[in-house]
């Protein structure tokens, strides 16, 4: 559903195009049902990696085919597939919460989108502000709408940069309980977090991001197994440690 293959991004000292290296020779797939952890340090390339995939940056070098669409060279119809939720979602101010969907549902070309629109307001708790502009929603409804945005496209592959910023803990768990959902459904999924537990609790895979390189893809087992050893004073066997002892491994 999402291939990557000797994906490059760079940038220059401004952000433009240029010879720094943000992500280098990437390859990877995420299947259908698949459910993506994209983790590391800040600047390791996951943002550029996602907007990339998404259509929002150029590509430096490589390919990413969404679908079998290739975003550079038919960049319309893979988009048309793929819903991207940023860290911090830029809205129209002055459209309500029911416009911004009713947008989508246009854009998207969906039919009869009404009971839709309904059932995602009730489970992210927007109903009540359906008719709020967005600029009198807090960070954490804002974040609300753009999933619901993004849920309402019925995607083939949703990338989610940072989802948990600004939720409460009802949302976190609504959040988590979709994308479930959405796995099962057969879309392919990719989460960039920091939340590493939320990462253990959903995700089926994990990419590891260091400076630009590929340190680690595979499920958590085989994570588990290249990088879980215990450590020697005694600390817990490989099976029993979390995400998070790990990935400090990994990155050592």
């Amino acid at each position: 559903m999402i291939s990557l293959n000797h994906f490059s991004k760079c940038y220059d000292s401004n952000g433009n195009a240029g010879s720094a290296i943000a992500v280098s020779e990437l390859t990877l797939k995420v299947q259908p049902g698949q459910v993506l952890g994209l983790v590391g340090r800040n600047g390791a390339g996951k943002t550029s990696t996602l907007k990339s995939i998404a259509g929002i940056l150029s590509i430096s070098g490589g390919t990413i085919e969404i679908d079998g669409f290739d975003v550079a060279n038919n960049p319309v119809a893979a988009k048309q597939c793929t819903a991207y939720v940023p860290d911090d979602p830029e809205l129209f101010h002055d459209l309500t919460v029911e416009q911004h969907l009713q947008f989508v549902a246009s854009v998207y070309q969906i039919k009869t989108p009404g009971p839709m629109i309904s059932e995602l307001l009730a489970d992210f708790e927007l109903e009540s502000k359906r008719h709020n502009p967005a600029k009198d929603l807090s960070r954490g409804m804002r974040q609300k709408l753009a999933i619901c945005c993004a849920w309402l496209q019925a995607p083939k592959a949703m990338l989610l940069d940072e989802p948990m910023t600004g939720l409460d803990p009802y949302g976190i768990r609504m959040l988590k309980e979709s994308v479930t959902r959405q796995a099962e459904a057969g879309v392919a999924i990719v989460i960039s977090s920091h939340l590493l537990a939320m990462v253990e609790d959903i995700c089926s895979d994990i990419l590891i991001l260091d400076e630009g390189q590929k340190k680690f893809y595979g499920t958590l087992d085989q994570l588990k197994l290249q990088f879980g050893s215990a450590p020697t004073n005694g600390g817990p066997a490989a099976a029993e440690r979390s995400l998070e002892e790990i990935y400090f491994s990994a990155l050592n």
